[in-house]
């Protein structure tokens, strides 16, 4: 059950029909999920911009830092140019490599692009190393390139599958979760890779304490709009999505890596004095979509890689 169907409401603003990322027109989600044997708990999630080829139709995209304790490929060219030149892909620390060369073998395998002989590859990571044997070399470059060409329009599959297969928030399973909402006559929609620590809070309330060792963990947070935003105005949309972050509860811990990125759909360029419903709406789906993460995972038993051992991490309960 996710948050609404609990009963939670989180913020003034509409949902889309499927409160999800895509309800954003175009956007496409594809998850590999992994779990075999006591030690396998890991995966891919594919996020597509658009159907088309992404490298020559480039989404206007802005990419926000809080804590930058982790690995996010391609940022420093998003952050030049204010454009995506490939899907982004989300997985686990030690697989970011095997990511980008996913992406590089799905860019040059469209027939448009076989004078390519650069690509920026887009990629998100947090640590599953909890619940993971995060050192096996997996998923494997072909297992995430099924993450990109399966990824489909709907509803989006969330707690532990793709990249959210093994992780963990507020010392409870965590995964992936979405959100959306509806913005004088735009669409806002949210996705994230939960995966880090502190005290959950909903709407105000503290549900849940962790100990010390759960305070660190990272979290990536992918944006998608309708709204015709500039590159700047969308990484000033990107730092609003922390005010969820911070909302629900995260510690925001020396060791947390905390990436935000946003893309929107469309050319034309909003004024700023626009932009301030859209902030509020963000902060409001991101609240919204690590709660959908936390309220879909399932107990989960696996592989502590950081201790050596085995490891059980207990699901939210309302």
């Amino acid at each position: 059950m996710r948050a609404r169907e609990h009963g939670i409401k989180i913020g003034r603003f509409a949902p889309g029909p499927l409160n999800a990322i895509t309800d954003v027109a175009g956007v496409k989600i594809g998850h590999v999920t992994l779990i075999e044997g006591e030690r396998t708990r890991t995966g891919a999630t594919a996020i597509l911009p658009h159907s088309d080829n992404v490298f020559t139709n480039r989404p206007r995209a802005g990419l926000s830092v809080l804590n930058g304790f982790g690995k996010f490929a391609g940022a420093t060219q998003v952050q030049e140019l204010g454009e995506l030149e490939t899907p982004i892909l989300l997985t686990n620390t030690l697989a970011t490599g095997r990511a980008v060369e996913a992406l590089v073998q799905h860019t040059l395998a469209h027939p448009e692009n076989k004078l390519v002989t650069s690509i920026n590859a887009v990629v998100g990571e947090t640590n599953d190393g909890r619940l993971n044997d995060i050192r096996a070399a997996r998923p494997t470059i072909e297992e995430m390139r099924l993450a990109l060409s399966t990824a489909s329009k709907g509803p989006v599959a969330e707690g532990a599958v793709g990249a959210g297969t093994g992780t963990i928030s507020f010392g409870l399973k965590g995964g992936i979760g979405t959100a959306s909402r509806l913005v004088e006559g735009h669409s806002l929609g949210v996705l994230v890779q939960s995966n880090f620590g502190g005290t959950l809070r909903v709407n105000g309330q503290e549900l849940h304490e962790t100990s010390k060792a759960d305070a660190d963990g990272s979290i990536v947070i992918v944006i998608a709009t309708d709204a015709p935003l500039c590159a700047r105005n969308l990484t000033r949309l990107a730092t609003r999505s922390f005010a969820g972050l911070a909302r629900i509860g995260s510690s925001l811990s020396n060791g947390s890596g905390d990436y935000a990125l946003a893309f929107t759909s469309t050319s034309a360029d909003m004024p700023n004095d626009q932009c301030s419903p859209l902030f509020e709406a963000v902060i409001e789906a991101t609240e919204e979509a690590i709660l959908n993460a936390l309220l879909a995972a399932r107990d989960m038993q696996g592989y502590d890689a950081l201790r050596d051992r085995p490891n059980l991490i207990r699901s939210l309960k309302l």
